[in-house]
């Protein structure tokens, strides 16, 4: 019987970590697939990623932040949800793969002649149109509209230079592109006016066209998945600080929803004891990069004996002051805050293979314990 009971053991303890990989892929799956659209700016993607993840947050058992689970603000954005046509040389290019519209381009119409700028740029000064061959192509967000069309194309899509071309682009400037933060809090039992946050960001690029959208499986359906799972078990595990959960949005618009947080923050920003944001935590074969790691040493510290404590990632790397995630503006009001990146595997980034079976997810488990375990020593336990 004791024998017995020492297997089923092993066997429940080799089983949790498998359904917590499994829900992130299932979670990852869910995120990057073509009903969210690229969680952005046409189709209504990241309006329906905001009232799924909410819809999550109040299943899990989280209690609002605010009135809601939502903090609404707004922004400029120039989208693409129409035309997206390119063929040069007289062939047709596919977007996303062979081509992508620069994020601030006017929507163009016409067929022409290119004349070259140098050896890589090619122009029509009649329909302000400019050609740009690439090595890779990597898509963003503009806040406006420029006076001519940029478009980037891969190298290896034409087997000479741009002669001649046909287009038809549509683009639309939203002033007012209506977005949310999603916020959630699970009570501390001790202390819970103490908060510890864990943050990141769930927008992504949206679509180019009719036909294409950019999946953003590493950037950052992954870490939005890690998030949640972490919600679920403290949902289940109340701490003796509480533990705050933000889902930015507009953080490739420029970190705009942690920014808006920050100036209309739903917690005294005083009370947060200690922020993690996460983004980029699909892979992780060469370990993690930790921002901010020189600012606070003595968390770092901590980080370190927590992961050589429980054999958990193979390195974890210190980087100092960066702007470069949603934990920034935190720290620029006072708040602790690390950031930290998965390095190796895969180098889909803000392109149309950034895809969710691509993505290993092969330290997810291991990020899942180390930000508990963290957390404890934060809290002092």
């Amino acid at each position: 019987m004791r024998r017995l009971l020492v297997v089923l053991l092993l066997a429940c303890s080799s089983a949790a970590p498998a359904q917590n990989i499994s829900f992130g892929k299932k979670m990852v799956d869910t995120l990057t697939s073509p009903y969210f659209w690229g969680r952005g700016y046409t189709n209504d993607g990241m309006k329906k990623a905001a009232d799924f993840l909410a819809a999550e947050f109040k299943t899990y058992g989280l209690e609002p932040m605010g009135k809601n689970y939502l903090q609404p603000f707004s922004y400029p954005v120039n989208t693409f949800p129409g035309k997206m046509e390119l063929s040069v040389n007289g062939k047709d290019l596919v977007p996303g793969k062979d081509f992508i519209v620069n994020p601030d381009a006017k929507g163009v119409k016409g067929s022409g002649d290119f004349e070259p700028l140098d050896s890589i740029q090619f122009i029509n000064r009649k329909e302000m149109l400019i050609i740009k061959l690439q090595d890779k192509l990597t898509w963003s967000v503009a806040p406006e509209v420029a006076s001519y069309s940029l478009i980037l194309v891969d190298k290896k899509a034409l087997d000479k230079a741009p002669s001649s071309f046909k287009v038809n682009i549509d683009n639309k400037l939203v002033s007012n592109f209506k977005a949310a933060n999603v916020c959630g809090l699970v009570k501390g039992t001790v202390k819970p006016d103490s908060i510890i946050f864990i943050t990141a960001h769930y927008d992504h690029l949206g679509g180019m066209g009719k036909d294409t959208y950019f999946p953003g499986a590493n950037d950052n359906a992954s870490g939005v998945s890690l998030l949640l799972n972490l919600a679920q078990y403290y949902a289940q595990h109340p701490q003796k600080y509480s533990i705050g959960f933000i889902l930015f949005a507009g953080e490739e618009a420029g970190l705009i929803g942690s920014k808006y947080f920050t100036e209309n923050p739903l917690v005294p920003l005083k009370n947060i004891r200690f922020l993690t944001n996460t983004d980029l935590a699909g892979t992780g074969e060469e370990g993690i990069t930790v921002v901010n790691a020189s600012e606070f040493p003595k968390e770092f510290a901590m980080m370190n004996a927590v992961n050589d404590d429980n054999k958990l990632l193979t390195k974890i790397n210190a980087r100092g002051k960066a702007a470069n995630s949603d934990h920034y503006f935190f720290t620029e009001k006072g708040v602790p805050a690390f950031f930290f990146y998965t390095l190796g595997g895969i180098k889909a980034y803000h392109d149309v293979f950034d895809k969710a079976a691509t993505l290993p997810l092969n330290e997810h488990e291991d990020l899942f314990k180390l930000i508990i375990k963290f957390n404890e020593k934060l809290m002092g336990l």
